[in-house]
C-alpha cells in the first residue's frame, strides 16, 4: 500500500498531463472534419501537441518529469504487448512466403544500411543509427522505443529517432495515394500497390492512413488494404526475432564486467498476445459473461494498446528539446531520408516481384 501512495504520489502530476494529451489527441482524430483531411492517427496528434507543451514540461520539469518518464517506458511496454491482439498469425498465410521473405529482406537490409551510412558515412552515434533504422525497417516509433529499451540507450537518442520517422512516414502517407493515382509508381495495380505500401511506410497508422486515403480519391479496393495491413504487420511481428538479437548485441558489447543477456521480457508477452489472440479468434462470436462476447473484449484491449501507446507518443513530444534537437539532428535526418528513398526502390522492386507471381 505504501509502495502505491508513493507511485502516485511522484507521478500523479505527470500522468495527469499525459491523460489530458491522450484525450485531446483521441478525440480530435474522431472529428470527421478532422479525420478526412489529415488522416492522422491520435499518435501522431499527440506527439505534435507534446512538441507544442514541451516547453511547459521543461519549465515544470521537477513535478512533471516522473509521470511522463513513466509512460515514456512502462505504458509503452505494456502498449506494445497488447498490439499482439491486433495480429493473428492465419493472416500471414493470405500473402503466402513471398510476403515473409519480402518482410524478411526489407527489415534486414534496412537496418544494415542505417548502421553502415550512419556510422561510416555520415559519422552518426551507433545507437542513433541503430533506432533509425529500426523504426523505418520495422514498426516506426514502437520499434525505436523497445529497440531503446533494449540497448538501454540515452531516451533523448529515441527522440532524435522518432522524430526522422515521424516526418517521412507522414509524407510517405499522403504522397503514395497521390502518386499512385497520377501514375507516378508505374506498372502497379491496386493489390501490388497495397502490397507497396505495407512493405515501405513506417508505421502501421501511416500504413492505414495511405488506404483510407487512396480508398477517398479512386476506389482503391479493401483486399489492396488489407494486403498492405497484412505486409505491415509481417514487419510488425519480425519486432520480436529482431528485439533477441539485439539483446545478445548488447551483451556482447557491453562495458559492464556482467555479461549476462538482457532479455526483452515484454517481447515475450507481445508474441503470447499474438498466439492468444490466433486461439480466441474462432471464437470472438462467444458470451464470455452476459452481453459480453470475446470479441468485446479483444476490441478493449485493443484500444488499451493504442491509449497507451498514444500516451508514450505524447511524452516523447513533451521531452523534445528543440535547441538540442537541432543542434545534434541534422545527420540523423540525412539518414532518415535515405532509408525512405532504399525502402522506395527496393519496395518497388519487391512490389512488381508480388505482382508477376500473384
Amino acid at each position: 500500500m505504501d509502495s502505491l501512495k508513493a507511485f502516485f504520489t511522484h507521478n500523479i502530476q505527470g500522468l495527469l498531463l499525459i491523460g489530458v494529451i491522450v484525450a485531446l489527441s483521441t478525440y480530435l482524430s474522431s472529428i470527421p472534419a478532422i479525420h478526412n483531411t489529415t488522416h492522422l492517427a491520435p499518435t501522431a496528434i499527440a506527439i505534435l501537441i507534446g512538441v507544442c507543451l514541451s516547453s511547459l514540461f521543461f519549465k515544470y520539469q521537477q513535478i512533471f518529469a516522473d509521470g511522463v518518464h513513466f509512460s515514456a517506458k512502462k505504458l509503452l511496454k505494456l502498449g506494445i504487448i497488447l498490439y499482439g491482439f491486433f495480429i493473428t498469425f492465419n493472416e500471414l498465410r493470405n500473402v503466402g512466403l513471398l510476403g515473409l521473405i519480402a518482410a524478411f529482406v526489407i527489415v534486414i537490409s534496412i537496418f544494415l544500411i542505417a548502421l553502415l551510412i550512419g556510422t561510416k558515412a555520415l559519422k552518426l552515434d551507433k545507437e542513433i543509427s541503430m533506432l533509425i533504422g529500426a523504426g523505418s525497417a520495422i514498426c516506426g516509433a514502437a520499434a525505436i522505443l523497445a529497440l531503446e529499451q533494449t540497448l538501454k540507450s540515452d531516451s533523448f537518442k529515441g527522440i532524435i529517432a522518432i522524430s526522422c520517422i515521424v516526418i517521412f512516414g507522414l509524407m510517405g502517407m499522403f504522397l503514395y495515394p497521390i502518386a499512385f493515382y497520377s501514375d507516378l509508381i508505374p506498372n502497379l495495380n491496386e493489390n501490388s500497390m497495397g502490397f507497396f505500401i505495407g512493405a515501405t511506410l513506417h508505421e502501421v497508422a501511416n500504413v492505414v492512413g495511405a488506404t483510407e486515403i487512396a480508398k477517398d480519391m479512386g476506389g482503391f479496393s479493401q483486399e489492396a488494404a488489407n494486403t498492405a495491413i497484412i505486409i505491415k504487420m509481417i514487419r510488425v511481428i519480425m519486432l520480436v526475432p529482431f528485439l533477441f538479437f539485439m539483446a545478445y548485441y548488447a551483451t556482447k558489447h557491453t562495458q559492464s564486467t556482467t555479461k549476462t543477456i538482457q532479455i526483452p521480457y515484454f517481447a515475450f508477452l507481445f508474441i503470447g498476445t499474438i498466439i492468444l489472440h490466433t486461439f480466441l479468434h474462432p471464437y470472438k462470436a462467444t458470451h464470455i459473461l452476459g452481453t459480453i462476447t470475446i470479441q468485446s473484449l479483444i476490441n478493449s484491449l485493443q484500444f488499451s494498446s493504442v491509449l497507451c501507446i498514444v500516451a508514450a507518443m505524447a511524452a516523447l513530444g513533451l521531452q523534445i528539446h528543440f535547441k538540442k534537437l537541432i543542434e545534434t539532428s541534422k545527420n540523423a535526418f540525412v539518414l532518415g531520408a535515405i532509408l525512405f528513398a532504399f525502402l522506395i526502390l527496393g519496395g518497388y522492386f519487391l512490389s512488381l516481384l508480388f505482382q508477376s507471381l500473384f
